[in-house]
């Protein structure tokens, strides 16, 4: 896929101390890049939009984002994160709220990516449960597939364009797009 904005290039991705974790340093940038994305597409006086009362706003679920991923990452697996207060910019727009989100997810990848297999795999509290950080590190990047969700859906509503996450959508395509749209499509090998 080509994206007409990248956040974070590929070649701004750290190396895995072990090449078997690669993935999630690649995975966390790719989905990061996909929510940053997501996110240009609204301006400043769509803040305050939300589909239904009980719906959070645009701006709830961008502050929400960056102040949950702080927490997850900082809590529960330990990264160097700002403090609390220092979290979300002092001016918060859509430009001002996307630098920081990938100004955030920059400064955590040289962490990720010098840990050995072992801190990986060991067992750390999650709220009130125990899991291995490689599960808490997914649970977030799901975590943060749940609220891009929620604006692409806040985008439709807006008639906004919807950009590409994993493959075209019925705003952007492009040569090679192979979409699996029918049981044909499925049975490909």
């Amino acid at each position: 896929m080509n994206y007409p904005w990248i956040a974070i290039p590929e070649t701004s991705i750290p190396r895995a101390r072990n090449p078997l974790f690669q993935h999630l340093l690649d995975t966390y940038v790719s989905e990061s890049n996909k929510v940053a994305s997501t996110w240009k597409q609204f301006t400043d006086a769509d803040l305050e939009y939300k589909p239904h009362v009980r719906s959070s706003s645009v701006d709830q679920i961008l502050r929400h984002q960056l102040l949950s991923e702080r927490r997850f990452f900082g809590e529960f697996l330990g990264t160097p994160e700002p403090a609390p207060d220092q979290v979300l910019p002092a001016v918060f727009t859509m430009d001002s709220a996307t630098s920081r989100f990938v100004e955030l997810v920059s400064a955590r990848l040289d962490f990720f990516a010098r840990q050995p297999d072992g801190w990986w795999m060991e067992t750390v509290p999650f709220f009130d449960v125990q899991r291995q950080r490689i599960w808490i590190f997914w649970r977030r990047v799901l975590h943060t597939a749940h609220h891009r969700t929620q604006l692409t859906v806040f985008l439709r509503m807006l008639d906004r364009e919807v950009p590409a996450t994993y493959g075209p959508t019925a705003d952007v395509s492009w040569t090679g797009a192979d979409p699996t749209n029918s049981v044909a499509a499925a049975g490909r090998r």
